[in-house]
């Protein structure tokens, strides 16, 4: 499928999506938002699933891009530098407008009955996990480093969640700044304890 078509139907969806939800969000409906008959869809996609499939590999292939863009311009900054950009990267517009905060809970909730949807929301968690992880495991020791990964990733994705559901939206700077606040307190931690270390050595 050419890419400027496929990539106005995964609009569609998103606005779509945007406007009536899910369920309501029928191949019709994308189709004439797209300006395409609903056979396109279903001959390049399978139907609704697929289409929603395409539609979240694209918002977590921009999810990536937004990460390694901010990273790629680091090389090797400290650790927090790198978890800074992290965070920014998860909170990126692209991450952030009304059409995809709302795209990523329908795609959350049919994740837990749909398998390939399932399978990117796995990928998605290791990656963030993973990449998290790796940078807090240059100062802190493995399991200490998994356990503030897991942390800041559960508090980026708590952030991000309430403020999906919050009336007045998502506070993009605030949620930012408490994620960073977090990393300064685990870094800060772990340089009181290799301070503490040295002074018994």
């Amino acid at each position: 499928m050419q890419p400027i078509r496929r990539r106005q139907l995964i609009q569609a969806t998103l606005e779509a999506i945007d406007d009536v939800g899910l369920a309501d969000a029928t191949i019709a409906r994308i189709a004439k938002r797209a300006g395409v008959s609903t056979g396109i869809i279903s001959h390049y996609f399978a139907g609704k699933d697929g289409l929603l499939e395409a539609t979240m590999r694209q918002v977590l292939s921009d999810l990536g891009t937004a990460v390694l863009e901010r990273r790629a311009a680091l090389g090797n900054a400290p650790p927090e530098a790198h978890l800074h950009a992290i965070i920014d990267g998860n909170f990126d517009r692209s991450q952030t407008s009304q059409s995809v905060m709302k795209t990523w809970l329908a795609f959350w909730a049919s994740s837990m009955h749909h398998r390939p949807l399932q399978r990117l929301q796995r990928v998605n968690d290791r990656r963030l996990y993973s990449n998290l992880s790796c940078q807090f495991r240059r100062v802190l020791p493995k399991q200490e480093a998994r356990n503030a990964a897991r942390g800041l990733a559960a508090l980026i994705d708590g952030l991000w969640l309430r403020g999906a559901l919050a009336q007045e939206g998502l506070n993009v700077d605030r949620a930012r700044q408490l994620a960073y606040d977090y990393v300064r307190v685990q870094l800060e931690a772990a340089q009181h304890n290799r301070a503490r270390a040295n002074d018994y050595a």
